[in-house]
C-alpha cells in the first residue's frame, strides 16, 4: 500500500469530458478544446480562453440550479463573463488529469 499525499494539490491541468468534447484547463482556464468523434482540437470555441465559474446541476425533475463549486460528473461546466455573456456545456461523462503527452498537444495559442 502506498501512502497517500495529504498536502497542497500541485496538478495545475484538468480534464471535463462530456458525451461529444474534452475541455482541457490550466487551473481554470479553458486553453484546449477537442472534438472526440474528430479527435481535433476546436480553434474558435466559445470556451476557450475563458475562466471556468462553476457549474449547472440538474435535478431530476429538469431544473437547472448554478453551483459555485467546481462541477462533478453529472453537471455541467458553466463559464461567464463581465459582459453577461454565458456558456452551459452539456453534462459531464468523466473529470480526468489529462497526460503529460496530451498537454503536449495543446495548441500553441495558449
Amino acid at each position: 500500500m502506498g501512502l497517500k499525499y495529504q498536502g497542497k494539490e500541485r496538478r495545475r491541468h484538468r480534464m471535463y469530458i462530456t458525451r461529444n468534447t474534452e475541455y482541457h484547463f490550466r487551473d481554470n482556464l479553458c486553453v484546449a478544446v477537442k472534438d472526440r468523434r474528430t479527435n481535433t482540437w476546436l480553434d474558435a470555441h466559445l470556451a476557450l480562453r475563458r475562466k471556468l465559474t462553476g457549474g449547472v446541476r440538474v435535478l431530476p425533475n429538469g431544473t437547472a440550479i448554478p453551483i459555485a463549486e467546481l462541477p462533478e460528473v453529472g453537471e455541467a461546466l458553466y463559464f461567464s463573463d463581465e459582459e453577461g455573456r454565458e456558456l452551459i456545456t452539456s453534462r459531464l461523462c468523466t473529470v480526468e488529469r489529462p497526460a503529460k503527452r496530451v498537454v503536449d498537444t495543446y495548441p500553441k495559442a495558449v
